[in-house]
Order: C-alpha cells, then sequence, then structure tokens
C-alpha cells in the first residue's frame, strides 16, 4: 500500500507494532497514549481496509480471512484461527494453545478473577503460558474435579499451576464432577466451602474454558476422564447433542439439552457462564466443528481460539443452513 493519508499511515505503524513486531494492544496503547480498545479498533480497522494482508506469517500461522468471516457471522468479539498446514490433531492443539496463552496475557489484568475449567485444550494453554506481568489474578475452578489419572488434565492441578504461572492465588472446587443425584448435589453445593468457591467462579471476569465434541468419543474430555461411557454420548447424540462447555451439552443452534445429568452437575451454571464478561473458548480440528458451531451460536464464546480445518467447516455448515449468511453478516 502506498499513500499519504496520515490517517491510513497510523492504521499501517499500529499493524506493524501488533503484527510484525510481537507488541501486545496494552503496550502499543502506553507508547501511543491512547486506550487499549482504540487499539483493538484500529486493527480492525487495519484488516477491513486491506492493509492487513490475508495471511500472517508465523511459526504458528493465523488466517485473517477465517478470523473475518468468522466475527462477521457470529456474535464473538474475536476469532484467533491457526493454519493447521497439515499438522497432526495434538500438534495442532499445541499450537492453539499458545496462541491462546499469548492473548490470555494480554487480556489479564491485575486483581482479575480467572475462571478455569480443564480439557486437553486449556491443559495447552496453562502449558503455553509464561511468567505474565500480571500480578494479583485469582484463579477459580469453574467445574468439580474428576480424579484423572492424569492430574495435569484436572481442575485442582491445572488452578494451582495456572495461578503460580501468574503469581497469583488460587481456589478449589472442593467437590466431585456429577453428584450421585440431584438431591446429593443440593446438599454438596449447600456446603460453604462449596458454594463459596461456586459464587467466586460465577463473577468471574474471565474464563478459559475447552469445548468437547460428543462424536466420536475420544474428542469428549468427559469420555477420556471415564465420567461418560460411549453408550451415554450415543444417548446425548440421540438427543441432537453435539458438544459440551463445562459439562454443560448443547445442540447444533446453541440450545441447552434437557439431561439429568445436568441436574447432577457440580460447578458454575450455563446461565452464569454468559455473565462472565470473557470467555475463551478453545478446540480445534473438523471433529469439533459441530460442537464449535453450536457454540458460536450459543452466544457463550467471547473469543474463540481454533484451527483453519475447524473453521471452514464451521462456516460450511453455517452457510448450508442459512445460505444468507454467506453475504449477510452476523446471524
Amino acid at each position: 500500500m502506498t499513500t499519504t493519508d496520515p490517517y491510513l499511515l497510523k492504521l499501517a505503524r499500529v499493524a506493524r507494532m501488533y503484527y510484525e513486531q510481537d507488541l501486545t494492544q496494552a503496550e502499543i496503547a502506553d507508547q501511543l497514549g491512547v486506550s487499549r480498545s482504540q487499539i483493538s479498533r484500529w486493527l480492525t480497522e487495519a484488516r477491513d481496509l486491506g492493509i492487513v494482508e490475508i495471511r500472517i506469517h508465523g511459526l504458528w500461522s493465523r488466517v485473517a480471512e477465517l478470523q473475518y468471516q468468522l466475527e462477521r457471522r457470529f456474535p464473538i468479539k474475536e476469532a484467533l484461527v491457526m493454519d493447521r498446514g497439515g499438522r497432526g490433531y495434538m500438534q495442532a492443539v499445541q499450537g492453539l494453545g499458545v496462541l491462546a496463552a499469548n492473548r490470555l496475557a494480554e487480556l489479564l489484568e491485575g486483581e482479575m478473577t480467572l475462571g478455569i475449567a480443564w480439557s486437553t485444550g486449556v491443559y495447552q494453554v496453562v502449558s503455553a503460558l509464561r511468567s505474565a506481568r500480571q500480578k494479583g489474578v485469582t484463579v477459580v475452578q469453574l467445574m468439580g474435579a474428576v480424579g484423572s489419572q492424569n492430574p495435569l488434565l484436572d481442575g485442582p492441578d491445572l488452578t494451582r499451576w495456572l495461578a503460580q504461572t501468574l503469581s497469583g492465588k488460587y481456589r478449589y472446587l472442593p467437590a466431585p464432577l456429577f453428584a450421585s443425584d440431584p438431591q446429593a448435589r443440593e446438599a454438596i453445593v449447600s456446603e460453604p466451602s462449596v458454594r463459596e468457591v461456586i459464587e467466586l467462579a460465577e463473577n468471574a471476569d474471565l474464563a478459559l474454558v475447552g469445548i468437547g465434541a460428543v462424536s466420536p468419543a475420544r474428542y469428549s474430555s468427559l469420555f477420556n476422564a471415564r465420567r461418560l461411557t460411549e453408550e451415554d454420548l450415543r444417548d446425548i447424540e440421540a438427543k441432537g447433542g453435539v458438544g459440551d462447555i463445562c459439562g454443560y451439552f448443547y445442540d447444533i443452534h446453541g440450545q441447552l439439552l434437557d439431561l439429568e445429568l445436568h441436574k447432577r452437575l457440580i460447578g458454575i451454571s450455563w446461565d452464569a457462564l454468559y455473565r462472565i464478561p470473557v470467555v475463551m473458548g478453545v478446540a480445534g480440528g473438523r471433529r469439533k466443528a459441530a460442537a464449535i458451531l453450536g457454540a458460536l451460536r450459543s452466544g457463550v464464546i467471547d473469543y474463540l481460539v481454533t484451527d483453519s480445518e475447524a473453521a471452514e467447516l464451521v462456516l460450511e455448515m453455517d452457510t448450508a443452513e442459512h445460505p444468507e449468511h454467506e453475504e449477510g453478516g452476523a446471524s
């Protein structure tokens, strides 16, 4: 782009600082003497005007066009789409963790409360996050523990690990993920130690969650944690379920299913997830496309971190059902 327009030159400068110099939005805002939200608006405008190229190259390249399409079509604040580039699933999930960790570090500020779920994707985010400059963050479990054979894929250990990385505090949820029946759940959540942590989680400033699939079973964290069987997941699929967030299953339209297991679930409520100002969801792969589409339509997710294969299929599925969305923008 060749121009002498001062405003366009400013947009180009901001884009170079963010995409080429790897400065955070907060660092750019400090240098330019403006708010971080202003930097975010300028970056969006730079992309819309074509100042930012479609692909941003790097170790984990981001596909700007897919990000733009997702942001136009669904009620989210931002999509980060990694170029899959032929990588295997686990390597791709690792890359998603890097992207999400970088964005999470930018969003976090001192004295915030960060709610955390557990999943393979969330584990990769915590693993990729390096010591942040923010201090005073309190990390809290969003959902009960499962006693996983791999403790780093369970809530308490991830919560403690993330808090240590952020030089912050942490609060465990001293309860299992599922109670034996609804009455037992009511008894557990009425305990002051449990109720206090759930209330803290429901008033979090930011939440980091995974997006689980219903089929095939190996893409479900609840199946891998041995809390649901393949038969359980087939029953959920028969009722229209495509994915889950924090143990709550929903259909392709983002509507919560009426399931008995929801009445036994211990953790943040589905309604409370909506009230958290910033919810970051991490998931990738074509097998999770339906789960991601339902999550986007639910309105729970504010920031989506995914890969190009999933993003392309999500857009194809949405267009097949609603052809007008391809040209019409947001749903």
